[in-house]
């Protein structure tokens, strides 16, 4: 997590309290502990030791106003007669120079070097004695120490700073890598048998017709079949790669089927024997990409799993435009009921996981089990409100 220099967001916290008082506290009592001075406003003074010490309870959210209050304090009282060491200007080095302000550090510290012999040349009118308080009161050993120790701190937390972002980026590579590694291997087992299944189908209608015969509606489905899967196949494999190397146009294809090629889905559907309808209700509007993606993907896994294990004769799908979501159901007329055992694919399929996976991102809610009266239904709820415009 990034990190502004000087500054830290939220509510100072407890423990910044603590030390706060604790310095005050201690300043107070090192204070009380001294004659109180003959001349110089003593209550003036003492305001001033428990100012500067609870001034460091802000240390982390703005260093360099801490430093410059504890500094003056820590004059103001000098001049006031009492010779307590300047502790909270110290915190305010350490907490400086650990939030990277060297150079405001180094600067002020020579000031305070520098003024406080005339700060306490002011009670005291003896320059000898004046100095001997400000090495009393602040010590060039404990002032390096305090800037050493912020300075080392702030070089330990950048470096695990850089340790933590390179693991990330090398993750980030590594899933790279593992996606191109799933795009040729995807492409190697899958698009060379596709290919054949088009090929076979594309020359078995072509020598049907042209033997004058009718080509029959399977064959015509497996091979729109073969041509829509080379498609996506093609645009999903693109979209892997393009991932990993953003000079990758994709060859033009992106996987950006949506509603509007929903009817297409169930006019495929019929080709199988399958008596599919399509109904649309609400007004129809624009919708965030992600949703209208996920919405055909429903479908489409929908019915495949109608076709494969529904042993079914009808389906309804049913698309719902309402105020602040996309209802999509998908029903049918198969053999599953609530009593009978699941069906293998229907309702732990890596489809069904899939789908859910896709509607859970978005926020909504899918449910798909077998009805009461028999067949089995498929309904998800997509929120069109909140839902971020994302790839699926």
């Amino acid at each position: 997590m990034a990190r502004v220099r000087g500054v830290r967001k939220g509510p100072i916290g407890v423990g910044d309290w603590l030390i706060a008082v604790g310095v005050a506290a201690t300043l107070l009592v090192t204070g009380l502990s001294e004659q109180a001075p003959a001349t110089g406003p003593a209550p003036l003074g003492y305001a001033l030791l428990i100012t500067g010490g609870l001034a460091l309870a802000a240390r982390r959210r703005a260093p360099v106003v801490v430093l410059a209050v504890t500094g003056l304090c820590a004059l103001g009282y000098q001049a006031a007669g009492f010779g307590v060491p300047v502790v909270a200007y110290l915190f305010a080095v350490y907490a400086t120079m650990r939030a990277g302000h060297r150079v405001v550090t180094v600067a002020g510290s020579v000031l305070m070097i520098a003024a406080l012999p005339f700060a306490a040349l002011v009670s005291l009118h003896d320059l000898s004695k004046a100095y001997a308080q400000s090495r009393g009161a602040l010590e060039l050993a404990w002032l390096v120490a305090a800037g050493a120790a912020g300075e080392a701190l702030r070089q330990a937390e950048r470096r695990a700073e850089e340790a933590e972002r390179t693991r990330e980026e090398t993750a980030r590579r590594r899933a790279d890598e593992e996606r191109l590694h799933i795009a040729r291997e995807l492409h190697d087992s899958l698009t060379h048998q596709i290919s054949v299944i088009k090929v076979q189908a594309e020359a078995a209608v072509h020598l049907a017709r042209k033997r004058g015969e009718q080509v029959p509606e399977a064959l015509l489905a497996i091979r729109e079949a073969g041509r829509e899967a080379t498609r996506e196949l093609r645009a999903t494999l693109g979209a892997l790669r393009s991932d990993t190397n953003p000079d990758d146009d994709n060859d033009g294809m992106s996987p950006s089927h949506g509603i509007d090629h929903v009817p297409g889905l169930v006019a495929q559907a019929r080709t199988t024997g399958l008596d599919a309808t399509l109904a649309i209700e609400g007004r129809r509007r624009a919708i965030p990409a992600a949703v209208d993606r996920t919405a055909y993907r429903i479908v489409q896994e929908s019915l495949t799993n109608i076709a494969r294990h529904a042993d079914a004769t009808t389906a309804s799908v049913r698309i719902d435009y309402r105020p602040d979501a996309l209802a999509i159901r998908v029903d049918d007329d198969g053999r599953a009921t609530p009593d009978t055992a699941p069906v293998p694919g229907r309702v732990s399929g890596v489809g069904l996981l899939g789908m859910r996976e896709r509607v859970t991102a978005l926020g909504g809610r899918l449910r798909a089990e077998p009805r009461g009266g028999g067949g089995f239904t498929v309904h998800a709820e997509l929120p069109v409100d909140r839902t971020p415009d994302r790839t699926s």
